[in-house]
C-alpha cells in the first residue's frame, strides 16, 4: 500500500465524517428542533425510549450525538437517567442504518434499478440536486434539504474512496497476517474500541470495516470481534461530553459504556458456545459489506432486547460506580437510593 494509497485513505475517511457532520446539522435543522422536544416528553416509556432513540439517531445519522444530547438533557435535569437508558440503547439501534446504506456498495448486477441503487449513480444526483437547493433557493428549509442532500453525497464518495484505496491491500501479506492476529476475539474486540475512539464515529468505522472487506480478505470470524469493539469505541464521546458536566451526566456516559461492554460479553459468550456445537460454517468465509450490517444490526438488537429489562441494574451500576458526594443534596431528577 502506498503513500498515495494512505493518503487516499485519509481524504475518503475526511470526506465521510464531513458529510456524516453536514447531513446530521441539515436533518437537525430540518427539524426545527423538534427532535429534542421529542427527547423531553416521549421517554417516560422504556419501549418508547429505545424506539425513539432509535428514530432520532436515525434521522440525525449519529448515535453520539444523540447520546451526548442526553447527557445534557440528564445534567440539566430535562431528563432522568432511567428514562435516557433507553434513548442510549435506541441510538445504538439507529446508528446501524447508515452500514446499511453503504452496504449498497456492493451491489452487482447489469439490473438498471440495482445500479441504480449503487452510491456511485445515485451520490451523483444528490449532490446535483443537493448544491442547486443550496445556491438558488432562499428558505431554510429547502437549503437545509440541499445539506442533507449533499452531506450524503460526501459520505458515499467518501466511501467510494475508502474502498478504492484499499483495493490493493488483498495482495499484501502483511495485511493478511494482521488480519489473523485479529480473528483472535479480544485482539479484534481492542481494533475495533480503538480505532472508534479515535474517529469518534462507530459509523466511519463501521464503513471502513466495510471498505476493508470489498478486499475480501476479512472473514466474519475477524470481522465479528472488530464490530463489537467498535460499539464499545462510540463511547469516548458521550464520556468526553461528561467531563466537565455534573454527576449525573457521567452516570449516563457510564451507563452508555456499560451497556456496550455487558453487551458484547454475553453476546462473544453466547456466540462462542453456540459455535462449539453448530460450527458456523460462515466464520471462515469472506465478509461482505451487507453481511456487516446484517451483524452490526442484529448485535445492537438483540443486545437492546436482552438488557433493556435490565436497565434498573445498570442504573443501579451507575449510582455505585459514581456515587453521591456528602455535600449533594440532591441530585437533579434521580431518586434517592
Amino acid at each position: 500500500m502506498s503513500f498515495f494509497n494512505i493518503l487516499s485513505l485519509a481524504g475518503g475517511l475526511a470526506l465521510f465524517l464531513f458529510g456524516m457532520n453536514t447531513m446530521g446539522e441539515g436533518l437537525s435543522g430540518f427539524s426545527g428542533g423538534r427532535m429534542e422536544k421529542l427527547l423531553e416528553r416521549l421517554t417516560a416509556n422504556k419501549v418508547m425510549s429505545v424506539l425513539l432513540g432509535a428514530a432520532v439517531t436515525t434521522v440525525i445519522q449519529s448515535s453520539s450525538a444523540t447520546t451526548v444530547m442526553v447527557v445534557e438533557f440528564v445534567d440539566s435535569g430535562i431528563m432522568k437517567l432511567s428514562q435516557a437508558i433507553g434513548v442510549i440503547m435506541g441510538a445504538n439501534i439507529g446508528t446501524t442504518i447508515t452500514s446499511w446504506i453503504l452496504s449498497l456498495s456492493g451491489i452487482k448486477s447489469n439490473n438498471f434499478l440495482l445500479q441504480f441503487l449503487k452510491p456511485a449513480s445515485f451520490s451523483s444526483i444528490s449532490a446535483l440536486v443537493g448544491i442547486i437547493l443550496i445556491l438558488f433557493c432562499k428558505t431554510d428549509k429547502k437549503k437545509m434539504a440541499g445539506n442533507i442532500l449533499t452531506g450524503f453525497a460526501i459520505i458515499m464518495f467518501g466511501m467510494e474512496m475508502m474502498s478504492d484505496s484499499v483495493a490493493s491491500l488483498a495482495e499484501m501479506k502483511s495485511f493478511t497476517d494482521i488480519l489473523i492476529m485479529f480473528s483472535n476475539p479480544l485482539f479484534g474486540i481492542l481494533a475495533g474500541t480503538l480505532l472508534t475512539a479515535i474517529i469518534q464515529s462507530s459509523s466511519a468505522s463501521v464503513g471502513i470495516l466495510q471498505a476493508l472487506c470489498i478486499t475480501g480478505t476479512i472473514n466474519y470470524s475477524t470481522a465479528i470481534p472488530i464490530i463489537m469493539g467498535q460499539n464499545i469505541g462510540t463511547c469516548i464521546t458521550a464520556i468526553v461530553s461528561g467531563v466537565g458536566a455534573g454527576r449525573n451526566a457521567k452516570r449516563a456516559a457510564a451507563v452508555h459504556l456499560y451497556f456496550n461492554i455487558t453487551g458484547t460479553i454475553i453476546f462473544m459468550t453466547v456466540f462462542n458456545l453456540l459455535n462449539v456445537f453448530i460450527h458456523f460454517e460462515f466464520l471462515n468465509t469472506p465478509a461482505h459489506p451487507a453481511g456487516i450490517a446484517v451483524l452490526h444490526s442484529t448485535f445492537n438488537i438483540l443486545c437492546t432486547a436482552v438488557l433493556l429489562p435490565f436497565s434498573n441494574l445498570l442504573e443501579k451500576l451507575a449510582f455505585i460506580t459514581i456515587p453521591d458526594r456528602k455535600s449533594d443534596k440532591e441530585v437533579r431528577g434521580i431518586p434517592d437510593t
